[in-house]
């Protein structure tokens, strides 16, 4: 079955922009899982995670703000966390429920993170898929150097030559796997080139205020008192080992879960990465 896609309108400071977002399972589940992708992805990305686990919930997946099929903001340096948290809470009302359970990757889960610490969270379950409340200096360093770039592409092979080489890190995929994560974040241009699906400005706010230093989010975690769950890739030079070591013991005392030949960070389109969310989630 294919997703539903609906839109709710969000407020910024500069007006109003329509936000996409994918549903999946039955409209009327009252158990509502929310998946939220990464800094330069879309929301099916979680396609397989969505199928696996549409019977248990309505799976909710945006396109934030300035991605995929949501409306670019007008003013380019609202692209930042606070944001991204108040569409979030936006698009919580729309789904007319007290509770949700998020699944983020990244920049979805450093998202679900800052909401989860909030005082009357509505997030009664956690995943953080490669990110934490430390994000490293390293690792800021690697992503500055691609997003809001905006390269156009010949055709589909050329797409995919670049996804794969900007997302190596994903790990071992097959051929139909890169071209699934591919087509799903270019769209064609006028002239039948091709181009990334997001907006180049997204990354002005982003490259203005690159710290010096690694990014640390300690209180918005130890605020955190919902059950959590933390992945990480083996490779990830995002989340390293001893900021997990303290999310086992600091907070919710996160669960955590590595995945080897992977680094920043799982695309939990595989088997066995799916399994471990969805015992968590369902278990």
């Amino acid at each position: 079955m294919s997703p539903r896609q609906r839109f709710v309108r969000c407020a910024s400071p500069r007006g109003l922009d329509r936000m996409s977002y994918l549903e999946w399972g039955d409209p009327k589940n009252a158990r509502v899982l929310v998946c939220v992708h990464g800094m330069t992805r879309c929301a099916r990305d979680f396609d397989a995670l969505a199928a696996a686990l549409r019977d248990e919930y309505r799976v909710v997946c945006p396109d934030v703000a300035g991605r995929g099929d949501s409306e670019w903001l007008a003013d380019p340096l609202l692209y930042q966390l606070p944001q991204y948290v108040a569409d979030m809470v936006t698009l919580v009302a729309r789904l007319d429920v007290e509770t949700v359970h998020w699944v983020g990757t990244s920049m979805g889960a450093l998202i679900g993170m800052m909401l989860a610490g909030m005082p009357n969270t509505p997030v009664g379950k956690l995943v953080l898929n490669d990110a934490g409340p430390v994000v490293t200096r390293v690792s800021l360093e690697r992503i500055a150097a691609y997003v809001g770039l905006a390269p156009a592409f010949p055709n589909m092979a050329a797409a995919e030559q670049y996804v794969r080489a900007i997302n190596a890190t994903f790990g071992p995929h097959s051929d139909a796997e890169w071209r699934f994560l591919t087509e799903v974040a270019v769209r064609r241009n006028a002239d039948g080139t091709l181009r990334m699906h997001y907006d180049p400005k997204l990354g002005e706010p982003f490259k203005a205020k690159l710290p010096d230093k690694d990014l640390e989010f300690w209180p918005q975690w130890d605020a955190i008192r919902c059950p959590a769950l933390v992945l990480r890739g083996a490779q990830s030079d995002l989340l390293t080992p001893e900021t997990c070591a303290q999310m086992k013991q600091r907070g919710p005392k996160a669960k955590v879960v590595e995945f080897a030949g992977v680094g920043h960070a799982p695309t939990l389109m595989h088997a066995d990465q799916i399994r471990i969310v969805r015992d968590f989630l369902v278990g």
